[in-house]
């Protein structure tokens, strides 16, 4: 599937008609990421709307490109940069294009200059909550109060100008909001929870754009479980839970397919290479359910073998594979199941080299844990004609809780990928204790949902250390966090030092085979997300 779009070749208009294929929609939004850390809630908002948001590079999409693939509408968002000494790459023909634009911010000072409005840097800038207060009606506030919460972020201001209508203002930003025929900005974020009605205004935008195809997840979702009911009626499944969203939905899914039947579900969760993030989700929302019984096997000796003398990434990526089908198949036929069920994504059987729907041959980019790994029953994959997004609005229709929804991405070979050279069981119980202190602290200082993903890599390098009147050598621990929108591409998370001083000083003080903690500051590209 197109990650991002950056010019509009055949391959890649063939490729997004295939995307929409598989959305059941022929409209898009096309989204200027301008490297706001706030990008990929934007694409979470229109999600959670059935809408399908595609990321462009301003960088490199001409007004010709976006003519070419011609979407409803268009969002630029905003970004570190400044109108005034440090204009960001963008094809200012864009805004001329008749097709209705959205400013998030950056955004809304880079249309309103180029209509002829004055951007000036303001002595009271703006951050944190203030109060929104509307002037006159416009569609894009349909329905909302005339006086609201926002977040705002900025230093720079639209000056009030015959150039463009004023639509609302806050305390410090005469110009909070604003309108130029096709072409419409607002200085602050809807797309955060501290705007209270942020939702309402992407919706309404979408509405101005004529998008009438919204994502048909109550239909898709029943469809979905008609066809699982006619398979697994009065049977036994057994599914693969991780504690991530896309397990969550098919999980939910085959509860609603078992209803008013004598089919059995057992869940089963794989302790060894995972997080300790992870057995705690899947034991919160899925142990001692009604409607599912769950296992939790430790496979941590059987992982540790066959990782045994692995180095390389993709040594040990094909190594765990191998456990995770053995584990599951020792269940299958302890629980006596007549299916095995997974939460595979269309965009993990592409990634893995089977194919488009058209059945032309694909490379194979990365192979997924879960896929191809001919089990002994039939396999019930239900997510496989969704991505990311749809699967998640789905999961929304049949009452999947969003905690389970929004996790962090984390790959399915786990600490495997963020534990340099060999694993072994001293390595795992470091990665394990380190990851535990660093996602604890994210969410204590409610730092989690702000970064799109983050992780700690436990390096093979050694640092010397004094603890106490003793002196020796640690490990190095690399904590990293990124702001993204499909983790694509990347900006390194500029999280507060007080806050990685203090994870710093936990995880020296707590895991005592550590002598130093460094924060990974690369951008992707040149580096992946993950360590490996």
């Amino acid at each position: 599937m197109l990650n991002i779009f950056k010019k509009a070749t055949p391959e890649a208009l063939a490729e997004i008609a295939e995307e929409m294929r598989v959305r059941k929609t022929e409209q898009l939004i096309l989204l200027f990421s301008m490297g706001s850390q706030f990008d990929h809630l934007i694409v979470q908002t229109l999600s959670r709307l059935g809408v399908y948001c595609l990321v462009a590079d301003p960088a490199t999409v001409t007004a010709k490109d976006v003519q070419l693939l011609k979407p409803a509408g268009i969002i630029v968002s905003g970004g570190p940069a400044s109108v005034h000494n440090e204009p960001p790459p963008f094809d200012a023909n864009i805004f001329d294009l008749e097709i209705p634009l959205l400013g998030i911010c950056l955004g809304f000072q880079m249309w309103a200059k180029h209509v002829g409005a004055k951007i000036t840097p303001h002595d009271k800038r703006e951050f944190g909550v203030h109060t929104l207060k509307l002037r006159g009606e416009d569609p894009l506030f349909a329905g909302l109060q005339k006086e609201s919460q926002v977040l705002e972020t900025h230093g720079d201001a639209v000056e009030e100008s015959s150039a463009l209508t004023n639509l609302g203002s806050t305390d410090n930003a005469p110009v909070a909001a604003g309108r130029y025929r096709h072409l419409w900005g607002v200085q602050f974020h809807p797309e955060v929870r501290d705007t209270t009605e942020g939702e309402k205004i992407y919706d309404n935008f979408c509405n101005i754009c004529g998008i009438t195809e919204r994502f048909p997840a109550h239909s898709e979702a029943k469809s979905k479980i008609e066809e699982l009911r006619k398979q697994i009626a009065d049977k036994k499944v057994l599914i693969a839970l991780s504690g991530g969203s896309d397990s969550s939905v098919v999980a939910y899914l085959l509860k609603t397919a078992h209803e008013g039947t004598s089919g059995k579900i057992m869940g089963v969760y794989i302790r060894g290479i995972d997080r300790p993030d992870d057995e705690a989700y899947v034991k919160k929302y899925f142990d001692k359910q009604d409607w599912l019984t769950l296992e939790i096997v430790d496979a941590t000796d059987n992982f540790l073998q066959a990782l045994k003398g692995k180095k390389s990434m993709e040594e040990k990526r094909v190594a765990m594979r191998a456990v995770y089908k053995e584990v599951l198949e020792k269940k299958i036929k302890e629980f006596g199941a007549d299916f095995i069920a997974q939460g595979t994504l269309y965009t993990d059987l592409v990634e893995s080299g089977h194919g488009h729907a058209t059945g032309a041959r694909r490379a194979q980019i990365k192979l997924h844990h879960n896929t191809a790994l001919g089990f002994s029953v039939p396999e019930l994959i239900p997510l496989e004609t969704e991505v990311k997004d749809s699967a998640r609005s789905i999961g929304r229709d049949i009452g999947v809780l969003e905690d389970l929804l929004v996790r962090h991405p984390f790959p399915g070979p786990g600490l495997v990928v963020r534990i340099e050279g060999e694993v072994t069981a001293e390595s795992l119980k470091i990665a394990r204790a380190i990851d535990g202190i660093y996602i604890e602290e994210l969410r204590s200082a409610d730092l989690y949902k702000t970064v799109w993903q983050a992780g700690a890599t436990l390096t093979r390098s050694e640092h010397t250390v004094s603890k106490g009147d003793d002196a020796g050598s640690g490990h190095v621990v690399a904590l990293w966090a990124v702001w993204s929108v499909n983790g694509f591409t990347a900006r390194f998370a500029q999280l507060p030092y007080d806050f990685l001083d203090k994870v710093s000083r936990r995880i020296t003080n707590e895991v005592r085979e550590v002598g130093a903690v460094v924060y990974r500051i690369s951008d992707k590209p040149p580096s992946t997300v993950e360590w490996g």
